[in-house]
């Protein structure tokens, strides 16, 4: 759509082709202050003690709750679909255990 196309209200999302192909993350860390939340997505690997933050969100506290119900709704209808997603124990901390499904790597 042309930006001249674009009615009043009515915003334009560009994505780029890079951006479009994603970042694998499998861990995110979530920090705040009083007026923003951080949301680091972490790629963590068996066996590696070590990972880099693939990507930082700041969000103002109004947008973190947007988001939060945004997620929560697109939950409800992934298990309406698929089934309920299976709890991970300990869900919440930062619990994860460095060697998650491997040998621990060895030079």
């Amino acid at each position: 759509m042309d930006e001249k196309q674009v009615k009043p209200g009515q915003l334009n999302i560009e994505l780029s082709e890079d951006i479009a192909q994603g970042t694998y993350s499998n861990l995110a860390v979530i920090t705040h202050s009083s007026a923003e939340f951080v949301v680091d997505f972490v790629r963590i690997m068996p066996g590696v003690p070590k990972a880099k933050v693939k990507a930082r969100i700041v969000l103002t506290p109004e947008h973190a709750k947007r988001l939060f119900h945004a997620l929560q709704d697109n939950i409800s209808k992934y298990e309406a679909v698929h089934g309920k997603i299976k709890n991970i124990e300990g869900g919440g901390g930062p619990g994860v255990p460095m060697n998650f499904g491997g040998p621990t790597a060895q030079a």
